[in-house]
């Protein structure tokens, strides 16, 4: 059995969504949850499907500490679901090409330090974007510069703001990440 282990930030419905896709898979399963945020809706998702939680500040992500943790697990495949901070480059030469993200726009446009959540949906709204999509791509030490893995874009021509642009983006998140860490999974 594979095991994947998810870093997130905040509300945590595509974990969730990735949590609920391997639940009774023979494949993976997520053996744990490594969050940087206190508050984060994602903690009480993940306990809600008996995935253990591992809480963690910076200073610890660049210690050593997550890295050892990482290495009791001994995952198949890292996962970002909407993790904010920049990853470190001690755990991606730990595990190459085990660390993957997903981005909510068409890389390489609306990439880069500051550009997640809604102000990515902000910017391609304000640039009059015909279609924007989702970027799912390897971990390096830029933001969004890993080869990536799959894109898939959408319409967004009748949308009129950003957070309709955002429900769109979000449904093919939901749809398309879980398969694509199945395929990956499956191939590793």
């Amino acid at each position: 059995m594979k095991k994947i282990v998810l870093f997130a930030s905040g509300n945590g419905t595509n974990a969730e969504n990735i949590i609920k896709h391997f639940k009774d898979s023979s494949l993976a399963n997520v053996a744990a949850v490594f969050v940087n945020n206190p508050r984060a809706k994602v903690i009480q998702r993940a306990k809600n499907h008996k995935v253990e939680v591992f809480l963690f500040e910076k200073e610890q992500l660049n210690n050593g500490f997550v890295l050892d943790e990482l290495n009791k697990i001994q995952p198949d495949l890292i996962v970002l679901a909407g993790f904010l901070w920049m990853f470190p480059i001690s755990i991606i030469k730990k595990y190459p090409n085990q660390v993957i993200n997903i981005h909510p726009a068409l890389l390489p446009k609306y990439g880069g330090k500051g550009m997640y959540g809604m102000n990515v949906h902000e910017a391609v709204l304000e640039n009059k974007e015909r279609e924007t999509g989702i970027t799912i791509h390897f971990v390096n030490e830029h933001y969004d510069e890993g080869e990536f893995i799959f894109q898939q874009a959408t319409n967004i021509e009748d949308c009129k703001t950003a957070d309709e642009i955002a429900k769109k983006v979000h449904e093919l998140e939901q749809k398309y990440f879980p398969q694509v860490i199945e395929k990956l999974i499956t191939n590793h």
